[in-house]
């Protein structure tokens, strides 16, 4: 199997959808998952999800399969840390959580690392959890059981699928990190997701019969060169 996760174009928050340059960018993905071939898409529920997988959906004759559970509400709701300003902010935008995540002792806890007494104030265990039980049922569902103690997948249905996520950025580092079995801190430090950025990750059991997921384009943004559009990256790379 081929797993596709694609964040959403550049965005209207105030509306959940998504601006001009977002349609553009959606419109792109389109067709560069049309030449790949996809078998299932699936889509948060949330609005510039939906409208980012729309385009794709149409061109490949697919009916998207809404995901409450991958909306980002719930992730913001336990993984986001106070930005100093009485708002809240992803831990990977704040300098202090960046510090912090990096520290020896946190990532000597591995994927424990929400036990850290620095975070004993924070949902941060709630959030990590939660999202490890809806990732590993979301792949048991299409084939892959997750064996999390040995940190590979048992194939129960290997039969060569192309499945698509549309979702979100905070959502997809998480989600990302716990598919991986890669520590969050770790992995949202060091990595990151623009807009219509599309990762595929492979499922092909090895020769012994299972599978170490591996990452082959991480937030790839190739569609957006093709069509001559801005490869800006969230918009703050200049040209």
């Amino acid at each position: 199997m081929l797993f596709f996760l694609i964040r959403h174009g550049d965005p209207d928050y105030e509306h959940d959808s998504l601006t001009p340059a977002g349609v553009k960018q959606a419109e792109a993905i389109a067709e560069r998952l049309a030449v790949y071939g996809i078998d299932e898409i699936y889509t948060s529920s949330l609005g510039r999800a939906v409208a980012t997988a729309e385009p794709a959906c149409r061109k490949m004759g697919l009916t998207p399969r809404l995901c409450d559970w991958a909306k980002e509400d719930d992730v913001w709701r336990t993984m986001t840390v106070p930005d100093g300003r009485g708002g809240r902010t992803w831990p990977f935008y704040s300098a202090e959580y960046n510090r912090l995540f990096n520290r020896p002792d946190v990532l000597a806890l591995g994927r424990r690392w929400a036990e850290s007494p620095l975070f004993s104030e924070m949902p941060f265990r709630r959030g990590a959890e939660e999202m490890q039980k809806e990732a590993d049922a979301f792949f048991l569902s299409l084939g892959y059981r997750h064996d999390a103690e040995n940190g590979l997948y048992v194939p129960e249905d290997h039969n060569g699928r192309r499945i698509a996520l549309f979702a979100h950025q905070g959502f997809g580092l998480l989600f990302l990190s716990c598919v991986l079995d890669v520590p969050y801190p770790l992995f949202c430090t060091h990595f990151d997701i623009g807009h219509s950025g599309m990762t595929v990750v492979d499922f092909t059991p090895n020769g012994e019969g299972f599978v170490i997921p591996k990452v082959l384009q991480l937030s790839n943004d190739g569609h957006l060169y093709k069509e001559g559009l801005p490869t800006l990256y969230q918009n703050v790379i200049p040209i």
